[in-house]
């Protein structure tokens, strides 16, 4: 099969889709990985690198649709590449439909077979696609925030961890699936006070056995989140349903509780954000100040570290596209169920319901 890795064009995007040794891996099994030139460069791989496992460079997007079947990415499909994709293509990917419309009716226009990244479901629940990325983005949500809080990017000036004579930190995680545990995690390390809400109390009694001791777990309700609100720092928002737009887990109004210079950091803005004042930001201006609160909402959060993130999503996704290359899609969906989770739009028909939500 002809396997096609165009170069990420969204906003300041340094990931991309397949490692030197992922391609080596396909060109073992006999299939031709057509990338395009200077796609792995911001992840620290030279079209040479390429050459060497066994690719061949091509000069442009749409030659690298043109040539291919299985198009593989990080990020959804930008506006200019709609007009590459075709009935018979087969696109793997980051899509996040949720939040976005035009790339709803694009797809569907397309006629294409598009299988989300981020809705590959195992039966235990897990997403084993989506985890990698949910690790790092987690990581950097503290990284962020706490950066933002420095007086000189407009925030209150507020140390993480304090020192003796000045309080340490407050910081709300709203979410401890895997965005919220290593957001915890890291913000815990800064030695803040950090405050950590969800409303699956087994999972928060798994956590507190194992967490340090300055994460407090708590279950998520409504009063509870406006009481955690007072006096924090950093509100990291990490509220995950597969597939769908987030909840608004805070309003407008709640933005009263916080003193000037705090920071949210929008964890969910790739499914619309679960804060009501979110919009989406980007790496070169990833903030905006709304009711003197500052919004941190970077759509691809994980681009910001590429060299990681393109490492780690290979690992993860390398073996269904080996699959799918040896035996196609619905084979490959026979062997591997969790793969039809993630089938969103195929011929036109939408089949995950829960991006139409």
């Amino acid at each position: 099969m002809n396997i096609g890795v165009p170069k990420e064009i969204k906003n300041h995007e340094y990931r991309v889709a397949l490692t030197p040794s992922g391609c080596r891996q396909l060109a073992k099994n006999g299939h031709t990985v057509y990338i395009q030139k200077d796609a792995g460069i911001g992840s620290g791989f030279t079209d040479q690198a390429y050459i060497d496992a066994g690719a061949k460079i091509a000069q442009t997007g749409k030659e690298v649709f043109d040539q291919a079947e299985l198009i593989i990415k990080i990020k959804e499909p930008q506006e200019e590449e709609f007009e590459h994709i075709k009935d018979n293509h087969i696109l793997f990917t980051y899509f996040h439909f949720a939040a976005s419309k035009s790339l709803i009716q694009a797809m569907q226009n397309s006629k294409s077979t598009c299988i989300a990244y981020e809705t590959v479901k195992l039966p235990n629940g897990e997403l084993p696609l989506l985890a990698p990325m949910s690790q790092i983005a987690g990581r950097i949500a503290t990284q962020q925030g706490a950066y933002f809080l420095e007086k000189p990017q407009g925030g209150k000036g507020q140390l993480m961890g304090g020192v003796p004579g000045s309080p340490r930190g407050k910081v709300v995680v709203i979410g401890a699936g895997e965005v919220g545990t290593q957001a915890a995690l890291i913000a815990a390390g800064m030695q803040a006070n950090v405050l950590l809400l969800d409303i699956n109390p087994s999972r928060l009694r798994a956590l507190s056995g194992s967490s340090p001791d300055n994460i407090t777990p708590l279950v998520s309700t409504r009063a509870q989140i406006l009481d955690a609100l007072v006096g924090a720092d950093l509100v990291i928002g990490a509220v995950l349903v597969p597939g769908a737009k987030a909840p608004k887990i805070l309003l407008e109004e709640d933005l009263e509780l916080l003193e000037a210079g705090s920071v949210l950091v929008d964890v969910a803005i790739d499914q619309g954000g679960c804060f009501e004042t979110s919009k989406p930001t980007t790496h070169e201006h990833p903030v905006f100040t709304h009711k003197n609160i500052l919004h941190y909402c970077v759509t691809n959060m994980p681009g910001a570290v590429p060299k990681t993130s393109t490492h780690a999503i290979t690992s993860v996704t390398l073996p269904y596209i080996i699959q799918m290359a040896n035996f196609g899609v619905e084979s490959s969906i026979n062997k591997y169920p969790e793969l039809k989770e993630g089938l969103s739009i195929q011929n036109g028909e939408i089949l995950d319901q829960n991006i139409l939500l």
